[in-house]
């Protein structure tokens, strides 16, 4: 059985720059570790011309405009909702908006640690892969910081009472405890759907307030290398373990992704709980509830489902597993995905 269905396609690459996969690389696990240098230089060319900065080129002086909706209705799911107003819609798409920033900036803390961590099988070897792995966690530091300043403007924009309680250093040492093939794995998912999300959802949208479609502009321009940097390293990982040793990295995956559910869980009771009591008119116990299985619904789709479903990580999940390692994924996979 397929680990996923695949049902989407993403475009990485902002310069159309991207390298696809080919079927050697996809199939280049079961031979030897492999670095492709052609492919760690392309993302270092790329990442010197499209790289920015925050304040000259991203926040650029100005503030997030809340009379406008920060998610799309295709990631934040409101327009299901039809028991709410439009301010009721555009005040829970700026709720999810904020928490869809933190939890960037939250997973972003171990995939930046991951990276420099495999850097390390570089360090007396190819230069150029070892450049591109630098500018990795170098860009992802910056990403970090990205969303440290937009949880803080936003903020000074919204009522108190909004809470975000995962600490980023517990997370990422609950997620590195685990095996680096899982690891990348959940890395390689989170990169591919970011390009996704902004280019299905984000960019289509005018309707978004303008910074925060921009902050997801320039965050998906240097994601796009990244996407195709986990790739090369979760291949080569790939390649070095044991049967056994692959076995013990899908329990690790599959433990990963309940774990990310965990917290989508509970942020979506915060959120919920935060957007009720906002809400000029009070709300029946069963909007309530619709209002919560629908922010819990957005959310695993946004960080779990989205990405599952792009082919293109479907295609290298299979080629990595047995059919009854797939099957294990499949099986832990389908609650969420349901």
């Amino acid at each position: 059985m397929s680990a996923v269905n695949a049902v989407a396609t993403t475009d990485t690459d902002p310069a159309q720059d991207e390298i696809h996969l080919t079927d050697a690389v996809v199939q280049q696990p079961v031979l030897q570790p492999y670095v492709d240098s052609a492919r760690y230089a392309k993302c270092v060319e790329v990442s010197k011309r499209i790289r920015w900065d925050i304040d000259r080129d991203v926040v650029r002086g100005r503030e997030f405009d809340f009379t406008k909706k920060f998610l799309p209705d295709g990631l934040s799911f409101v327009d299901r909702l039809s028991f709410l107003n439009a301010i009721e819609c555009r005040l829970l798409s700026q709720i999810q908006g904020r928490s869809y920033a933190n939890i960037f900036g939250l997973v972003e803390r171990f995939i930046g640690a991951k990276v420099l961590d495999v850097s390390r099988d570089h360090w007396l070897g190819d230069q150029i892969a070892l450049e591109a792995l630098v500018r990795f966690t170098d860009e992802e530091l910056k990403h970090q910081e990205l969303f440290r300043r937009i949880e803080t403007m936003i903020g000074m924009g919204m009522p108190a009472g909004y809470t975000f309680d995962p600490q980023p250093d517990e997370v990422a040492s609950f997620v590195l405890a685990k095996s680096t093939w899982a690891v990348l794995a959940l890395t390689c998912l989170i990169e591919l759907f970011t390009q996704a999300h902004y280019r299905a959802s984000i960019e289509p949208d005018s309707e978004l307030s303008p910074l925060f479609k921009e902050v997801f502009l320039f965050h998906w321009k240097e994601e796009s290398q990244h996407a195709i940097l986990d790739e090369l390293e979760w291949v080569r990982e790939n390649a070095k373990l044991s049967s056994q040793d692959l076995d013990v990295a899908v329990d690790d995956l599959i433990a990963l992704v309940r774990a990310v559910d965990e917290i989508l869980q509970a942020q979506a009771a915060a959120d919920t709980r935060y957007f009720i009591g906002l809400c000029s008119r009070p709300k029946t116990p069963v909007e309530i509830e619709s209002v919560m299985e629908t922010v819990l619904a957005a959310y695993r789709f946004q960080y779990i489902v989205s990405g599952v479903q792009i082919p293109r990580f479907g295609a290298m999940l299979n080629a990595m597993t047995t059919p009854a390692q797939a099957l294990r994924i499949s099986e832990a996979l389908a609650p969420i995905m349901d």
